[in-house]
């Protein structure tokens, strides 16, 4: 399990895993429409990357975890991590805290002109949900994603899809979709980086009310 979880983030973070390294895959299998492992196997290798490639971005791999990131585990010191630990507890808490408020009660709250509420800690381990509209009887979710800058959206997006099963739960019990607000620091303020998400709240407010 540590050996994989190694490999998973050293692969994430040299984005190895990328369309650009790999080819698009999700429209590939779709493309193929295999019955077998094995038809998969024979189609990606015939019609986006040879098996040599990926044997390159698997040796490429062990070059940065055996090297990069053993030399960089060599220069953290026991200091780094307390002063990691702190921070990550006191100022990203902190800063989480401050961005929920400013994004969802100062801006998309009334913005749609409803009550945007904290969701309870089970709403949040089981359906990576942060707030919640309640419309009648049912509920529709938000999830707050702060941003450090733009470069951070496209990997919010991707854990956007690592989470869809969950708010796909959400939705099938409460009736409402759940929709991720971006949110970034423009100078002392928190802005909402993806603005069209607040119309997209509206026609869902309006669908779930149509019912």
């Amino acid at each position: 399990m540590a050996k994989e979880w190694i490999l998973n983030s050293a692969t994430n973070r040299f984005q190895l895993n990328f369309k650009r390294n790999v080819g698009p895959t999700s429209l590939s299998i779709r493309m193929c429409q295999p019955k077998s492992l094995r038809e998969w196997e024979q189609y990606y290798y015939q019609n986006v990357k040879s098996r040599d490639h990926l044997v390159e971005l698997g040796k490429k791999l062990f070059v940065k975890v055996s090297e990069v990131l053993v030399a960089e585990i060599a220069e953290i010191t026991e200091q780094d991590c307390v002063d990691y630990v702190i921070n990550l507890v006191i100022n990203r808490t902190y800063d989480g805290y401050v961005t929920e408020i400013q994004t969802v009660y100062g801006q998309v709250e009334q913005l749609i002109g409803r009550k945007v509420q904290p969701a309870s800690d089970e709403w949040d381990r089981l359906f990576n949900v942060d707030f919640y509209i309640q419309i009648g009887e049912r509920y529709l979710g938000l999830q707050i994603k702060p941003a450090g800058d733009v470069s951070h959206i496209p990997q919010i997006f991707k854990e956007r899809e690592l989470q869809a099963a969950t708010h796909r739960k959400f939705s099938k019990e409460y009736g409402g979709k759940v929709f991720y607000v971006v949110s970034l620091t423009d100078g002392k303020k928190k802005v909402i980086q993806n603005p069209d998400v607040v119309d997209e709240i509206r026609k869902e407010i309006l669908r779930i009310e149509s019912l």
